[in-house]
């Protein structure tokens, strides 16, 4: 069952309506109701595509977040051959909200690492929602010594509200964690490409995503802290989200022109949600050709080039 949000609910009910008739022409074949059913059809692709031709900031959250886009594992399994999982960071335990390991990208062996979000109730709360705590950060930065060891690429797949805030998380040194995994990025003699396939929030989405190449699809999102956050913070009323998802310039297309990120993959019609298999088609494309840049550079070439990318973002000529 489609999960509609909820500047999508006149689409649900054309949407509803079309698939009431074909049930029922299921039921009882005799009734002819396709063409009345193909033009509800048609009234849903143009309202559709009126949603999502210029959708606000705070709807791009609303997508970014929508429980149905293909998370990490989802790219993972259709995206990599031969993906050999990798646990825990030898220090405190195994932590399920970042997945990595040992994978081949077109029979090219590279280590990939992601946030995982989860798609049900079970799995949601097993992956902590896609929040990591400090064992998760100190996992891929053991995963990301062993790549530079071997010099395999490393590909990270962000989707995080942020890193997890607990008192346990805290105790165990969140932020120290959060700014080795962000110094180890840095620090890698082999590439690192960065795709934000949903949410990328604040510090626990910096830890993965400060790459050589930063990628985000077209209705993600990547900011400083959630625009409920924001708003609390600033207007002491998380209802402003709004306001605040304006503010923050989270959308790809705003992260572009300031030269945050790199790349805009284009999403399907209606979010990724929609047709999944497209959209991680279209990162796989994308990860090829920024993977493809690197061929031919020595470890120093990709550190010097890094490490001026970074210095430059957000320079004023004066």
């Amino acid at each position: 069952m489609q999960n509609y949000l909820d500047f999508e609910k006149g689409l649900a009910e054309i949407e509803g309506k079309a698939e009431e008739l074909r049930a029922l022409a299921r039921q009882d074949p005799k009734m002819k109701v396709e063409d009345e059913a193909k033009a509800l059809d048609r009234k849903a692709d143009g309202l559709l595509a009126d949603l999502y031709t210029d959708l606000t900031p705070w709807r791009k959250a609303q997508v970014a977040r929508h429980p149905d886009r293909p998370h990490c594992k989802d790219y993972i399994d259709a995206l990599f051959t031969e993906y050999m999982p990798l646990a825990g960071d030898r220090n405190f335990a195994d932590d399920h909200a970042i997945m990595g390991g040992l994978a081949r990208l077109d029979d090219k062996p590279v280590v990939v690492l992601g946030q995982e979000k989860g798609h049900d109730t079970a799995t949601r709360i097993a992956r902590n929602f896609g929040m990591a705590r400090p064992e998760g950060y100190r996992k891929a930065v053991r995963l990301m010594d062993m790549a530079d060891r071997f010099g395999l690429p490393v590909i990270t797949l962000v989707d995080t509200p942020g890193a997890y805030p607990g008192k346990g998380a805290e105790e165990r040194g969140q932020s120290e964690a959060i700014a080795r995994c962000t110094e180890k990025c840095l620090s890698l003699g082999v590439p690192i490409v960065s795709v934000v396939i949903g949410e990328g929030g604040s510090g626990g989405a910096v830890a993965l995503a400060t790459a050589d190449r930063v990628a985000m699809l077209q209705h993600a999102i990547y900011s400083v802290i959630s625009p409920e956050g924001c708003a609390s913070i600033l207007w002491k009323n998380a209802e402003k989200m709004r306001e605040a998802a304006e503010a923050l310039r989270l959308t790809a297309q705003d992260l572009k022109k300031l030269k945050v990120i790199d790349r805009i993959i284009e999403e399907p019609l209606g979010g990724a949600q929609r047709r999944p298999e497209e959209a991680i088609a279209s990162v796989g494309t994308a990860l090829r050709a920024m993977l493809g840049e690197f061929d031919g550079k020595t470890p120093d070439a990709i550190r010097k080039a890094r490490r001026k990318k970074y210095l430059d973002m957000g320079s004023v000529a004066l």
